[in-house]
């Protein structure tokens, strides 16, 4: 108050939510994203449909892609989000299981705060458990060399599990491997890297998913320009150009006036000598081969055609960067400066049936393999390509930490009994929140054997026995409903996922706990003016947006 009028601070359509309002507005909001991926987690996960503002359909149970896809309306569900991403980017799987142990925690937080537990308390625990989980994880881990296929090969197979890839796991599971084999390296310091930026995914649709293969070097899906080249060279010279085999056209708009036909003869006379000085620049500087990231002029196509230059137009970016990694040189972006040195060397091959170009590199210092996976249709071939993309990360991740897991909730129910010794040595209520974190840990254990329809108090009872027994390998056979030796059975984990989950969903779980102040300019909504959405107090407002696309 200011002389008896009221100061106002902020404007009429700001909202503001304090206090267990907003700690409540963000726990739901959070837990809301959580709860729609659970349902996918493990090999009896389902699949969910998602349907863009466009009509496109997308089908898939892998978690950061439904993230992704989702119309998520609502700033805390989107910090959410993030924590798949992060998943994603650092381990390559894992998200579905990051994100429901964030929800999980943040449920287990919500019963504490009603125990009057302050939010720092929690915080604190929180952050307590996550560094013991972590240490615990590497104690269990076993290591692995990158020479020990067997057991990669598993690492792949399970991450495959319960994909649309699961059906040919095994076939996949050795390309990957044998990817990933050719494209490590040894470091200075004897740790192996693993350099993805080798390792291309192509897909082709109308073939059986057996039929997919691997192949040394770069697969182009392109069509030479003009019949009449050659589309078959052992040695060839390679030009990688990012620039049109075009007439050049002026920057700004020109009109020029014609009195006789004659002038227009000179015109298109130019334009063919400009056009032909191009392709002799080309050939001169010996290319038998080109790629080119852009448009090739009909008249230079064929000028290229006699003189025996096969070329390839509009040829994708990524593709010109792997085909760089593969037969070196360097990328062209002027004709005037192309010189002999600017060209790779490697093979080249047409496969008439397939449509496609099969681009090998010459020597050891250039290296590259691309992955080529079929499907029925676009839908199945896409979901391979998730499927196949998470478990190669999975297996560079592997190779080059070294450290592998028991997977089937084995290590879930391992690190929550040990949690739960390690809370007996934390004073104050943070032991309430370490033994929460234990807790919210064990969900995933228990969403495996719900998604796989068995009753989830049994099946965590009879883990616990096992391990309290000092079987600490002891998981979820999903398929039978028994609890064995899963590291036996072939379902292994990498090390490093399940600590980046676990640390992520951490992270993420404090942050939406230490806010107790939300203000908004307008409604909690983060879309435009035309998003539906209230204030909080009208049932979560901002969230209406993520309930239309799940």
């Amino acid at each position: 108050m200011q002389q008896g009028q009221p100061m106002i601070i902020m404007g009429e359509d700001a909202q503001r939510v304090k206090d267990r309002d907003a700690q409540e507005y963000n726990i739901t909001a959070a837990r809301a994203v959580a709860e729609a991926v659970r349902s996918t987690l493990g090999p009896k996960g389902m699949d969910k449909m998602l349907v863009d503002s466009m009509g496109d359909v997308t089908i898939t149970n892998d978690g950061v892609t439904i993230l992704k896809e989702m119309d998520i309306d609502n700033p805390t569900a989107e910090m959410i989000v993030e924590v798949a991403e992060t998943q994603e980017d650092e381990a390559g799987d894992g998200t579905t299981t990051a994100v429901a142990i964030a929800g999980e925690l943040l449920k287990n937080a919500q019963d504490l705060l009603e125990q009057d537990i302050h939010p720092t308390a929690i915080i604190k625990g929180f952050h307590l458990a996550s560094q013991q989980a972590r240490e615990e994880i590497d104690d269990i881990a076993e290591d692995v060399e990158p020479d020990d296929e067997e057991l990669i090969k598993k690492v792949a197979e399970t991450s495959m599990t319960g994909k649309s890839s699961e059906l040919n796991k095994e076939l996949l599971a050795d390309i990957i491997v044998q990817a990933v084999q050719q494209i490590t390296v040894e470091a200075d310091d004897g740790s192996y890297v693993v350099d993805l930026e080798n390792v291309s995914i192509e897909t082709q649709t109308g073939r059986s998913a057996a039929e997919s293969e691997l192949l040394n070097g770069a697969v182009i899906d392109k069509d030479p320009v003009h019949d009449d080249m050659p589309v078959t060279f052992e040695d060839a010279s390679i030009l990688l150009l990012n620039e049109p085999i075009e007439v050049e056209e002026t920057d700004v708009d020109t009109q020029v006036s014609i009195e006789s036909p004659d002038q227009l003869q000179q015109f298109l006379d130019q334009e063919e000598k400009q056009l032909k000085e191009k392709v002799d620049k080309i050939a001169e500087a010996g290319a038998d081969v080109v790629f080119c990231q852009k448009g090739i002029d009909d008249l230079a196509q064929h000028y290229l055609a006699k003189q025996g230059i096969l070329a390839v137009r509009r040829t994708k970016k990524s593709d010109i960067g792997f085909l760089k990694n593969i037969v070196g040189g360097s990328v062209v972006s002027d004709l005037d400066s192309l010189e002999a040195a600017d060209l790779g060397t490697g093979s080249v091959r047409r496969d008439d049936e397939d449509e496609l170009f099969y681009v090998e590199g010459v020597g050891d210092d250039f290296h590259g393999v691309t992955m080529l996976l079929r499907g029925s249709t676009d839908h199945v071939v896409d979901e391979l390509e998730r499927g196949v993309e998470d478990a190669l990360n999975v297996v560079a991740t592997t190779v080059s930490d070294g450290r592998v897991l028991a997977g089937g909730g084995a290590i879930e129910v391992e690190l929550a009994s040990r949690l739960r010794d390690y809370a007996d040595s934390v004073s104050g209520r943070e032991q309430l929140a370490v033994e929460a974190f234990a807790d919210a840990v064990e969900l995933v254990p228990r969403v495996l054997a719900e998604n796989a329809g068995l009753d989830s108090i049994d099946t965590l009872v009879d883990l616990r026995a096992a391990h309290e027994d000092g079987e600490k390998r002891a998981g979820l056979n999903v398929f039978s409903g028994d609890v064995e030796d899963t590291f036996e059975a072939g379902i292994v984990e990498p090390a490093h996922a399940k600590e980046q989950a676990v640390s992520s969903a951490t992270e993420a779980a404090n942050l939406v706990l230490k806010i107790d102040d939300i203000i908004a300019a307008g409604d909690l909504s983060t879309g435009g003016d035309d998003d539906e959405g209230g204030a909080p107090g009208g049932g979560m407002g901002g969230m209406g947006g993520m309930g239309g696309a799940m």
